[in-house]
Order: structure tokens, then C-alpha cells, then sequence
């Protein structure tokens, strides 16, 4: 059988690629025979670069940028092509939750990303894309603005906490190093809108620390009210605690980041190719119907009438539910192999479970 592996990072354990290999090496003991094909995923997250990077390859040139609390993280832009040149930015490096610790998310600014998008600027990128997701942070995007030249009456660099009482803010404007139009585009799977019940606060607040929830989206209201108002409301605005929304400010557009990846790595054509692809991710459940990446790949894979299976560290949802969006069976790690060894030996207890997974769905010996 011809396997196709294309798993996410396994948040807090495994990254994509650490996953992909796990999984190969336990599918490789019991159906050896088997051709595998490896394609770690990301949906604009953490493991963004690493993907694209893979895919694509490119130059990566590295940056040190202002961390979610302002001190120094090492982070990268990748670089493609000549001229156009286009450079891809994973903002998950400068402000991402493995950074703050899930912690202080009022204070979390989002300035190390805005430097990102200068350096790819000053690299000579005309097109801009920004991986969002997996962020401990919640400006609202004003610590980007800042990075890049905007103006306020109040500290951007702060954190959504800083914008208390702002009432005049003057945008940057974009351009190229050689003062051309700069094309950005906002990779994200998350649709939601900056502020409200289903904006950045009150949906992915309470995972970054935000104790006053009303108080952090009622700031950014007030953002949205001297920045504009419809840019807060489009779809994605709300992205990495809002980082969609300064992104729509500044013009991008916005396309899913399992897109953009799924088109770097030819997965199409990959998929058609195999038998029965495998995917997975830490926590399969009803998150996962948000865009992430097992269920967008599944959709991707039922158009090609091809079998889906997912290896995951938990699984939170029924076969009828996960059967509805396209996946043929999931299969919990936690559940098979144990929690203690899922978290401490995640990589050889995931193999140990695509092991077992593959005497019932791989080849013959």
C-alpha cells in the first residue's frame, strides 16, 4: 500500500515533522512493505516555516525580534524566489503561547512580529505571508502596528492593557525596500471576528491567562473604534488574538494557512497517489472542526475518495461525528497506549500506536 503521513505538531510534545516520523517508524514494524510518503502539515501555526521551508526550500534568514514581553526570541523569514520575491513568517515565533507560558496575556504585545515584517521588507519581499496562530498574545495586533511605524496616544508595545484610554491612532504605511506595493496575506484557519462572543478575548482569552475577559475585549473594541470598525468585523479578524484584525488594516487578504501549506507540499497530487492517508494532532475534538489541520485534510481527502485515519493524542469526539466530516477512524493515544507514557515518551508511544494501527489498515507483509 502506498501511505501518505501528514499529521500537525502534537501541541506540547511533538512537532509535525517529530510526529510524521513517529508514526512512519511504527507503520514500518508491522507493514514493511508498505511505501510511505511523509508530509508534516500545519494549518499557519507553529511548524508554519518548517513546512513551507520543506517544501519549498527557500532561504531562511534569521532575526531576533522582540519577544511577547520584550525580551530578545530568535525567530526566521523565509525567503522565496527572486523577483517578486516572497517571504513567509510564522508569527507564532514572536509571540507564540510556548512563549508566555499561557500567562499575562494583557500584557503580551505582538511588536516582535511587526519587526518580522520588516526585516522581510528590508529583504527585499513584496509579498508578505503571515502564519497566524498558536499566540499567547491579544493586542489586538497594535504591537505589529508599532513595529512598523503607527502612532498613538497611547503605548502599542503593551500588550492589549496599553490601549486603555486610546483615542487617535495613525497608521504605517507599507511599502516595499524600494518603495513598490507590498502584498500581504493573513494564512489562518481561524474565522473569528476581533471582538464580541465569539471574538479573540472571550474565545481564546481564558488559554493565554486573560483573567478579565469582558475587560480585555471591551479594549479592543475601543481599538476597533479609533481603527476602524469594518476590518474588525471580517472573518479571521480575531486570528492570533487579533492580529488578523491590524493585518486587515494594513490591506491583506486572507487565505486558510492549511491552504497555502497544502499547496506548497502539491498535496493534491499526493493524495491521489496514495491508498489511505494518516494525520493527527495533540487533541482531536470538537476544536478541530475550527479549520484545523485533520479535519481540513480529511475534506481534501474525500474528494479524492481516499480512506482517512487519525492518530491523535486524545480523541474527544464519536465515530458518527468524525465519520460527518470525512474521517474514517480516529484512534486515541492517551486511551491505547496510556497518559504517563503519552506525555513523557510521546515519539515512542506513537509509534508504538501507529504500530498497532497498521494490523488493521496496512499492506499485507
Amino acid at each position: 500500500m502506498r501511505i501518505l503521513i501528514a499529521p500537525d505538531k502534537y501541541a506540547g510534545t511533538l512537532t509535525a515533522p517529530q510526529a510524521a516520523e513517529a508514526i512512519a517508524a511504527g507503520w514500518c514494524r508491522t507493514a514493511p512493505a508498505d511505501e510511505l510518503d511523509i508530509a508534516p502539515l500545519s494549518d499557519g501555526g507553529p511548524g508554519f516555516l518548517d513546512a513551507l521551508h520543506a517544501a519549498l526550500g527557500g532561504e531562511l534568514q534569521a532575526v531576533t525580534v522582540a519577544g511577547p514581553f520584550g525580551a530578545p526570541v530568535p525567530a526566521a523569514v523565509l525567503l522565496v524566489g527572486t523577483a517578486p520575491r516572497t517571504a513567509y513568517v510564522e508569527s507564532a515565533q514572536a509571540c507564540g503561547i510556548h512563549l508566555t507560558g499561557g500567562e499575562r496575556g494583557e500584557q503580551a504585545t505582538t511588536y516582535g512580529v511587526g519587526q518580522l515584517l520588516a526585516a522581510a521588507l528590508d529583504a527585499g519581499a513584496s509579498r508578505v505571508v503571515v502564519g497566524l496562530g498558536g499566540s499567547g498574545s491579544n493586542d489586538g495586533g497594535a504591537g505589529l502596528l508599532a513595529a512598523l511605524g503607527a502612532t498613538a496616544d497611547v503605548p502599542l508595545d503593551e500588550g492589549v492593557a496599553g490601549l486603555a484610554g486610546i483615542t487617535d491612532l495613525t497608521l504605517p504605511t507599507m511599502t516595499t525596500a524600494d518603495g513598490g506595493a507590498v502584498e500581504i496575506i493573513a494564512a489562518s484557519d481561524v474565522d473569528n471576528p476581533l471582538t464580541g462572543l465569539y471574538g479573540a478575548s472571550k474565545v481564546f482569552g481564558p488559554q493565554k491567562g486573560i483573567v478579565d475577559l469582558p475587560q480585555a475585549d471591551a479594549l479592543l473594541e475601543r481599538l476597533a473604534a479609533v481603527a476602524g470598525r469594518i476590518p474588525a468585523l471580517e472573518p479571521g479578524a480575531g486570528a492570533a488574538g487579533g492580529l488578523g484584525y491590524a493585518l486587515n488594516l494594513l490591506g491583506a487578504t486572507r487565505r486558510r494557512g492549511f491552504d497555502v501549506v497544502a499547496d506548497a507540499l502539491a498535496l493534491d497530487e499526493r493524495i491521489e497517489r496514495a491508498d489511505l492517508v494518516l494525520t493527527g494532532e495533540g487533541s482531536f475534538d470538537a476544536s478541530s472542526r475550527g479549520g484545523k489541520v485533520p479535519v481540513a485534510l480529511a475534506e481534501l481527502v474525500g474528494q479524492h475518495a481516499r480512506p482517512c485515519v487519525v492518530l491523535a493524542g486524545r480523541v474527544g469526539m464519536g465515530a458518527r461525528e468524525y465519520r460527518s466530516l470525512g474521517v474514517e477512524s480516529a484512534y486515541s493515544l492517551v486511551e491505547l497506549i496510556g497518559e504517563h507514557r503519552a506525555l513523557t515518551e510521546p515519539a515512542g508511544a506513537l509509534s508504538d500506536l501507529a504500530e498497532r494501527v497498521a494490523r488493521t489498515w496496512g499492506g499485507a507483509e
